[in-house]
């Protein structure tokens, strides 16, 4: 089984799905006419809350929705999926990482404000938002079929197995091994039961209750990883240019990648940026869709910070530490551990340990968001009254995470990203005019004033 859902991500991640998010992006961004750079002040502005509407119809702010939205990106794609990035595709990864997030500004942007323009209701009567809806208000009943399509691999590929198996890694390997108490596939049971019943303990509250321990934990967990980081890389000052130039040169060349392919690093790249900033998967528009805003083009310029935050500033970040130290050339691991040897060098009596934290809130912030994001799916496909038993199959699979290999894990994350991207692009470009023709109200309107 193992061996199939690690084929299937392979093929599905091929020419044809980075022509769809790296292509798609591109075209989308010159569609906006270029919002993400000409815009991203204006962006700022909202994000500080100077514009809020406490009486729009919504759940949560915009501000919560960022942070609820950013607790699943900037998480352990910034930390494992960077140090699988240049394992897998050496230095150069990193660069069409950049690459996809710039185009993925664009995308966010789009999706984002669709969310808020085409909200529809589940069966419940609560007012929702997301790709599924999106298809089904915005392109008709006929296109439905594409919202089953995104649901259906949403429910499997929104678990929170990734976190699970790589915070068990670090408790492992920074905790228990060290002081001989590691028993094995024990210990990693252990490990997931305990996890399941501190995610159960938010989860259970719903949106609410997840929107405000992650705006809590957010600003935390970026503070004091990006402090880390920091301290690492004016250790090693003289080494940050030659590794910049390094991520640009391997980029175009793959000397540092398997197989040495330039078409593969800029495979890997998306497929990592794609997994960590999550731009045209979906996810994003299902949590900004309830917020409270009656504008959408404000709600799709404060998403698309998210991209910017997460790959630009905190993967580069990520990524030159793991190059600053050399780990990435002297061992074998992969993953989390790989960025925890970079740690555990850089700051040999501590690191390890501030690593471990950061690892620790960025697992559980995105195990909160996750639940969300799959609860709405099962919303969808099964009505608002079955909608919390996906909770309890979701908790069980926390477990699983945890037990169960990084390859298999990964590719079955995905896998089923990938299946999303499909509905999620095509409902954008069919709508795209819509959000340009509210684009250029909104900013009239805005120069009005």
């Amino acid at each position: 089984m193992g061996d199939i859902i690690i084929s299937f991500a392979n093929w599905i991640w091929g020419t044809p799905m980075l022509i769809l998010l790296m292509g798609g992006g591109i075209i989308l961004l010159v569609h906006s006419r270029f919002v993400p750079f000409t815009r991203i002040g204006h962006a700022i502005s909202l994000l500080r809350g100077k514009y809020d509407d406490e009486n729009a119809p919504g759940q949560i702010t915009s501000f919560q929705a960022l942070s609820s939205a950013i607790a699943a990106t900037v998480g352990l794609g910034n930390i494992s999926g960077v140090a699988i990035a240049i394992t897998m595709g050496g230095p150069g990864a990193i660069f069409w990482m950049w690459i996809s997030a710039f185009v993925g500004m664009a995308t966010k942007f789009y999706t984002c404000s669709l969310a808020i323009m085409y909200k529809g209701k589940d069966s419940s009567g609560e007012v929702q938002g997301g790709p599924m809806y999106v298809i089904e208000e915005g392109m008709g009943k006929k296109w439905k079929f594409l919202s089953y399509v995104f649901c259906i691999a949403g429910v499997m590929g929104l678990l929170a197995i990734f976190q699970a198996n790589q915070l068990t890694a670090v408790i492992r390997t920074v905790l228990l091994e060290p002081n001989g108490l590691d028993e094995g596939d024990k210990t990693r049971w252990i490990i997931g039961i305990s996890m399941m019943l501190v995610v159960a303990v938010v989860i259970l509250g719903g949106i609410k209750r997840i929107a405000t321990v992650a705006s809590k934990l957010v600003p935390f967990m970026v503070v004091l990883y990006f402090a880390t980081v920091i301290i690492i890389l004016f250790n090693y000052l003289g080494e940050v240019p030659d590794m910049l130039w390094k991520i640009i040169s391997d980029a175009f060349t793959g000397e540092a990648a398997a197989g040495g392919v330039v078409g593969a690093v800029i495979i890997t790249g998306a497929r990592r940026a794609a997994f960590s900033n999550e731009a045209g998967i979906g996810t994003a528009p299902m949590v900004h869709g309830a917020s409270k805003n009656r504008e959408p083009i404000r709600e799709g310029l404060i998403a698309m910070l998210g991209p910017f935050i997460d790959t630009i500033v905190v993967c580069t970040l990520t990524a030159l530490v793991i190059m600053v130290t050399g780990v990435w050339q002297s061992t074998e691991s992969d993953g989390v551990r790989l960025t925890l040897a970079a740690f555990d060098q850089a700051l040999p009596s501590y690191g390890r340990y501030l690593l471990m934290i950061a690892v620790l809130v960025f697992a559980l912030s995105t195990m909160f968001t996750y639940s969300y994001y799959g609860h709405k799916c099962f919303n969808y496909l099964f009505g608002a009254d079955k909608a919390d038993y996906y909770n309890y199959f979701y908790l069980i699979t926390i477990v699983a995470g945890a037990v169960t290999s990084l390859e298999v894990v990964i590719s079955l994350v995905d896998g089923m990203y990938a299946v999303m991207a499909i509905p999620t692009m095509v409902s954008t470009f069919f709508l795209a005019p819509k959000v340009r023709a509210a684009a250029k109200d909104y900013f009239q309107r805005m120069k009005n004033q």
